[in-house]
């Protein structure tokens, strides 16, 4: 799934192009639609559970400037007992330039407990098939 982001004046620092904290906040933005999209929301709000990024890499390949369109790429590539892994890409839309990459990986908790839970039952039918379709 992929969303689109144009480059305002305030995603730009000192050196004309976009900060490299901007792009985790590009990214977050498109986790948060690709659960939406999903219903994947609606899931966590019923069972009182949540997702927390416990790490990021995330590589630099390219600069973005003002008025640049980004397309932001987010992937579920990874499945584990208690954690996954989203593989992220954002791509200048004018040339098809990779600007950065990065792969995200995230534990579901409870939201009461803050403690990691594992993805089982309904949840991993649920994520399961989102990963094999490639979404």
């Amino acid at each position: 799934m992929s969303s689109i982001i144009k480059v305002h004046g305030y995603h730009i620092d000192l050196f004309q192009h976009v900060n490299n904290a901007r792009y985790l906040e590009f990214m977050e933005s498109a986790r948060w639609e690709w659960l939406y999209k999903h219903s994947v929301v609606e899931w966590i709000q019923k069972n009182n559970v949540g997702f927390a990024v416990v790490n990021m890499n995330i590589n630099y390949r390219s600069s973005a400037v003002l008025g640049d369109e980004l397309e932001v790429d987010c992937r579920l590539t990874e499945l584990r007992n208690r954690s996954g892994v989203f593989s992220q890409e954002i791509i200048r839309k004018r040339d098809n330039q990779l600007i950065t990459d990065a792969k995200t990986t995230f534990v579901w908790i409870d939201r009461k407990t803050q403690k990691a839970l594992s993805i089982e039952g309904e949840l991993r039918e649920i994520m399961g098939a989102l990963m094999k379709t490639g979404q």
